[in-house]
């Protein structure tokens, strides 16, 4: 990588399989782009401010699975919350506390440093 900011996995990872190759190429085209300091709208990324402020959820499709990368723009780093697929049109609450989880985790060990 050069120049941008580092991929902080809190959970999670994007690999073949699960992922598809296409999918896991794609999810790491979006995820460099914003390491790069792009913005990233729909259809392909959409803010989660339930989760927080500066979280988005990315869309990836992978024929008949959609997979869900929810993450948080720091100052000096993308954050990766959680990972999962997505079966219905609403994020299921549990993988949204849980991302609100990781996220207050990770605040707290950047308070520390």
């Amino acid at each position: 990588m050069t120049g941008g900011k580092p991929l902080v996995w809190m959970h999670g990872e994007v690999k073949t399989p699960p992922f598809s190759h296409a999918a896991r190429v794609e999810a790491g085209f979006l995820l460099r782009r914003l390491q790069n300091g792009e913005t990233i709208d729909m259809p392909a990324s959409r803010r989660m401010p339930t989760i927080g402020s500066n979280c988005h959820e990315l869309r990836i499709d992978d024929g008949d699975v959609t997979w869900r990368i929810f993450y948080h723009i720091d100052s000096d780093a993308i954050v990766i919350l959680e990972v999962f697929q997505k079966k219905t049109r609403v994020a299921p609450k549990q993988a949204i506390e849980v991302a609100k989880k990781r996220l207050r985790a990770y605040q707290r060990l950047i308070r520390e440093d």
